[in-house]
């Protein structure tokens, strides 16, 4: 299994990885390779997720036209 050195940690983020690590039970580590895990799978991105969203809004939202006029209207009467 492939490994790697990670040099030159600040004082400050070591000490919290250190007590996070401690909270999770886990090792130094194990905490880092659980954050590296985390970090990755964050990052994916899938764009029919977010395009199926996109068009249940604009179905929602296809009957609704925001103009000036409904908006200076909204500005009059204020917020609740």
């Amino acid at each position: 299994m492939p490994s790697i050195t990670v040099k030159n940690i600040p004082d400050h983020a070591y000490k919290i990885l250190k007590q996070v690590a401690a909270t999770n039970h886990r090792s130094i580590n194990s905490e880092i390779i659980c954050l590296i895990e985390k970090a990755m799978i964050s990052k994916i991105f899938n764009p029919e997720h977010y395009l199926s969203i996109a068009k249940r809004t604009r179905k929602k939202t296809k009957n609704f036209l925001l103009t000036e006029d409904l908006l200076q209207k909204i500005k009059e009467q204020g917020r609740p």
